[in-house]
């Protein structure tokens, strides 16, 4: 289990992967990516039981599952710097033929990946399904999920929400990256999510909060997430971050959700991301 120094380190260089990548295929989401850099890390590298031998059926392990795929960047790096797959792979991205498309897919077979996410609102109902899996199998282990703050907006969502409480499906964690940006705008002005807490309260859910980029924070509340699995109830996280979260020019901006760097921008997300383990 790494110390918050050592994650602190991790997601700066999964930071600088995130640039790198969505530069180099001049495609991608890299604001989204770099809000949940801190999260990703925290859930692989300190709160998650997992095997970097991957197999599809997890047994025994700790789930996750991507909802919002579009931020393939941040999930693929840690992924890598977990030792999933080669580090040098990230160079792929979005390239033709590749296994790390701009949405995680199953067809590629890349280790870590249970589901083609990026059809937004499907992810919860997908991680359902396992939990009842591990559930009929008495395996007591936990099933993440990671949603945008737009992808509340689709009415899946909400289904599987109302199953996760009358089934007490209470092994779940599910965490919301709460940036107030979507792709045409800020939440607020395209479709206002309201209050969050009593929504999902009034669901059955277990509400927590966090700030998503303080990882003394983000690791206290996965923690106290844990230790309130098992007790009848399905849990959620709601993550207050900052999309672009790292890089100055690209911070707090709904721009940055689906825009690749160019030259001059990339070095100058580059100064201000330590490298920590390498560029691949």
């Amino acid at each position: 289990m790494s110390s918050i120094s050592e994650l602190e380190k991790i997601a700066s260089q999964v930071r600088r992967d995130i640039v790198r990548m969505v530069h180099g295929c001049q495609s991608g989401h890299p604001g989204g990516s770099l809000g949940c850099a801190d999260f990703v890390t925290a859930l692989y590298f300190h709160q998650m039981k997992h095997d970097v031998n991957f197999s599809m059926d997890g047994k025994n392990e700790d789930l996750f599952f991507l909802s919002n795929g579009h931020i393939s960047p941040v999930w693929y790096s840690v992924l890598a710097r977990a030792g999933y797959f080669p580090v040098a792979e990230l160079a792929s991205f979005r390239k033709l033929n590749t296994r790390l498309q701009g949405h995680p897919t199953t067809a590629e077979h890349l280790p870590g990946v249970r589901m083609a996410s990026g059809s937004l609102g499907q992810g919860l109902s997908v991680a359902l399904g396992a939990a009842e899996t591990k559930k009929l199998n008495n395996d007591n282990s936990i099933v993440y999920t990671l949603h945008g703050d737009g992808e509340l907006q689709e009415g899946q969502i909400w289904e599987a929400a109302m199953y996760a409480a009358h089934h007490k499906m209470d092994r779940v964690i599910a965490t919301i990256d709460y940036n107030g940006q979507q792709i045409d705008g800020s939440t607020e002005q395209v479709l206002s999510l309201g209050n969050l807490t009593a929504k999902w309260e009034a669901f059955g859910w277990e509400v927590l909060h966090t700030n998503g980029n303080n990882m003394q924070e983000l690791t206290d509340c996965l923690a106290l997430a844990k230790s309130k699995t098992g007790a009848g109830k399905p849990i959620v996280i709601i993550m207050k971050t900052e999309m672009g979260a790292g890089v100055d020019f690209m911070m707090g901006s709904h721009k940055w959700h689906g825009v690749a760097p160019n030259d001059e921008q990339l070095a100058a997300a580059l100064a201000q991301l330590t490298e920590t383990l390498k560029d691949y």
